[in-house]
């Protein structure tokens, strides 16, 4: 089998079954691919979730530093978009983590896509901040913890209908003055509220 039959092959699995691939298969694997195939398998699996696989007994107690992005999705009524996560049944903001050799604007653009099915331009990218720090620690069930530094933009122009995937159990856009109180981004939603209130001014 060609190493481009084996990375269709893990392509075409699910989700679940690419998670579960075992530390010897995947040493296996890697072996026999080049550099720029490993970056392939990796952007199939997802970085985080490749990272850990290749730690072996330790992939559920080593830190894991990530970078990514998230955003504020503003509808013309200035409620923000919140999706209430299927993982830890928090409600937090659209996002995730950067894949191997994207930009951030990328990350934004495509997780946006993926967890809400809306489309959003480059052009249409309001940059708030990158956030990062103790307060970008998230902790998850399966005994995972990961800090993250995140690129965090504001998006007002966007078009499609509002979907969502197996990562949510719902959204909804919310008035500020009336959110919900189990949030999983109460850091970012606060530096918005500066943000908009003028108390923080970005330089560019």
């Amino acid at each position: 089998m060609s190493n481009q039959e084996i990375l269709n092959k893990i392509r075409n699995l699910s989700v679940q079954e690419q998670r579960n691939l075992s530390y010897e298969e995947l040493v296996n694997i890697i072996n026999k691919l080049s550099s720029a195939e490993i970056i392939e398998l990796s952007n199939i699996i997802g970085y985080p979730v490749f990272t850990r696989l290749c730690m072996g007994a330790l992939k559920h107690k080593f830190v894991l530093l990530q970078d990514g992005a998230a955003a504020i999705i503003v509808n013309e009524k200035g409620q923000i978009l919140l999706q209430r996560r299927a993982d830890r049944d928090k409600w937090g903001l659209p996002g995730g983590c950067q894949e191997l050799g994207e930009r951030f604007q990328d990350t934004i653009i495509r997780e946006v896509k993926e967890e809400t099915n809306l489309d959003v331009k480059e052009e249409d990218l309001e940059l708030i901040d990158v956030v990062s720090g103790e307060s970008r620690r998230n902790d998850y069930p399966n005994g995972d913890v990961v800090i993250n530094n995140t690129a965090f933009y504001c998006i007002r122009n966007y078009s499609g209908e509002l979907k969502w995937d197996f990562e949510s159990k719902e959204m909804k856009f919310f008035d500020l003055d009336n959110l919900p109180q189990n949030q999983n981004d109460p850091d970012l939603i606060e530096i918005y509220k500066n943000y908009i209130s003028g108390r923080i001014k970005i330089k560019f």
